[in-house]
Parts: C-alpha cells; sequence; structure tokens
C-alpha cells in the first residue's frame, strides 16, 4: 500500500511505477506544462503522463529534462492516436513521440483508445517495441474486459497498465477485480470527476477528515490499489493533490464511496465513441 509520493506500484515485470502520478491533458506547451512540471517535482511527483493528442509532448520533455531529477528516477507515459493505429503506423508514431519528449526511452507506452479492427494490430508493434527496449511496459487505455480478453486471446505480451476513467460515479468492479485478477495495473484519468466534487456523501466525508474532496477520492483511488494522475496546472492545488499521505480512509468511508457508483461517464463511452473526438 502506498504510504508516501515515493511509493510506487510494482507491474507484472517488475517495473515501478510510482502510484501518483501528472496528467497533462489540456496542458498547453511553453509556460504552462513546463510551470506545471516544475511545482510537481518540487511537490515530489516523479511520474507525468501525455499522450500524442494533447499537443504538448515537446513542453513535457523540456520540462523533464531541465526539472533536475535524474532520468531513471521519472516514470514518464505517452500514447498512441487513434489516426496512427495500425502496425507500421504505431512504430513510427512512436519514434514521432520520442522525438517530440526527447527523451531515450519512454517507460510506458499505451494505445489510447481501443478502435475497431486496428487495436490488436497495434498492440503487435507495441510488443515489439517493448522487446526492443524502446519502453520499459506497454499497456492501454480505456479498455473494457471484453478488448482486453480479445487482445489476451493471441498476444505474446499482456499489458500491464490500464488506463481509464476512474472515480466514486464510475467505480468499474468488475474491471477493476479483472485487472486484478491478470495483474494489469488499473490507473486512473479523470479522476477528480472534472471538478464535480459537490457529492453530498463525498463532501461530508472530506469535513470529517479535514481534507478536500479531490483528497478523498484521490486517497480511495490509492487504497483500491489504483493508480490516480489527477491533472492540474495549479501549483497550490499540485501541491493538495500530493497531500494524501499523512491519512488512511475506513473500511466504511470506503463503502460509502463505492456506494455512490452509477456507472456515470464524463468522458467517451470505450464501446461507441467517435474516432476523432
Amino acid at each position: 500500500m502506498s504510504t508516501s509520493i515515493t511509493s510506487r506500484a510494482v507491474l507484472r515485470n517488475g517495473i515501478e511505477m510510482p502510484w501518483l502520478g501528472l496528467g497533462v491533458w489540456q496542458m498547453s506547451e511553453g509556460g504552462q506544462i513546463e510551470g506545471a512540471v516544475r511545482s510537481a517535482v518540487d511537490a515530489g511527483y516523479r511520474s507525468f503522463d501525455t499522450a500524442a493528442a494533447y499537443r504538448n509532448e515537446e513542453g513535457l520533455g523540456k520540462a523533464i529534462r531541465e526539472c533536475g531529477v535524474r532520468r531513471e528516477e521519472l516514470f514518464v507515459t505517452t500514447k498512441v492516436w487513434n489516426n496512427d493505429q495500425g502496425y507500421n503506423a504505431t512504430l513510427a508514431a512512436f519514434q514521432e513521440s520520442r522525438k517530440r519528449i526527447g527523451l531515450d526511452y519512454i517507460d510506458l507506452y499505451l494505445i489510447h483508445w481501443p478502435v475497431k479492427a486496428k487495436y490488436k494490430e497495434t498492440w503487435k508493434a507495441l510488443e515489439k517495441l517493448y522487446e526492443d527496449g524502446a519502453v520499459r511496459a506497454i499497456g492501454v487505455s480505456n479498455f473494457q474486459i471484453h478488448h482486453l480478453e480479445d487482445i489476451m486471446t493471441d498476444c505474446n505480451i499482456a499489458p500491464f497498465v490500464n488506463q481509464v476513467e476512474y472515480h466514486p460515479l464510475l467505480a468499474q468492479q468488475q474491471l477493476r477485480k479483472f485487472c486484478q485478477e491478470h495483474r494489469i495495473q488499473l490507473e486512473a484519468w479523470s479522476p477528480l470527476m472534472q471538478g464535480r466534487l459537490d457529492e453530498p456523501v463525498l463532501m461530508e466525508i472530506a469535513a470529517r477528515y479535514g481534507k478536500s474532496p479531490a483528497q478523498i477520492i484521490l486517497r480511495w483511488d490509492l487504497q483500491n490499489l489504483v493508480v490516480t494522475i489527477p491533472k492540474s496546472a495549479n501549483p497550490a492545488r499540485i501541491l493538495e493533490n500530493a497531500n494524501i499521505f499523512d491519512f488512511s480512509l475506513s473500511s466504511k468511508d470506503m463503502a460509502k464511496l463505492d456506494a455512490l457508483d452509477r456507472s456515470h461517464r464524463f468522458g467517451p463511452d470505450p464501446d461507441n465513441f467517435s474516432f476523432n473526438f
């Protein structure tokens, strides 16, 4: 269980992945993302999650290279976008991402969405990247159980990570159980419900612990053994999101948060999404 911001989950291949990271979706190149990364590094973050589709890989890479922390202490994730899926296209897209980020290797490379008739071919490309040592771990994003089962029927390497929308209103309990059974680390994007934090139960629990609703959710993630990557460019919020290692939620409060689940998505449905949303 994570006890400090330096705590790491151990993936199936032995690679260590921080339990808490910074998501950089919607951050612009230049001052915004570079400032956010500096603030996060100062707060103890060592994991950073981007994607080709975010159009900020270059800024993230620059900030990481200049942050003063040794490369081996950092964990960098990026993703192949829908338009670039397919075996050869994915290999080319990876090289472009690595060039933009400016690092010799990427820690985790993900398929961003399960594009029908493409994602299995894309997975073969990720396997090659892993076997060639260009990435330390490979995984998927927004995959449901049937997508994972489809890949696992004839893959050489099963996904190490599945990054999905995950929060108290979308607890995805069956998916979490499946991933745990198959040693696929679940990771939460949009853990803070895009700012919809006014749930009465959540606010009541937060008041009792003297914490913010955001901190309660992030602690719930960790106690459910889910890696979490809240996004913020605000230095105060970045620090607040990191201040979740000095308390634990009781089993009763964990159950109250579990009971908020109503399968509510703020993002697209992985079984029915626009190719270029």
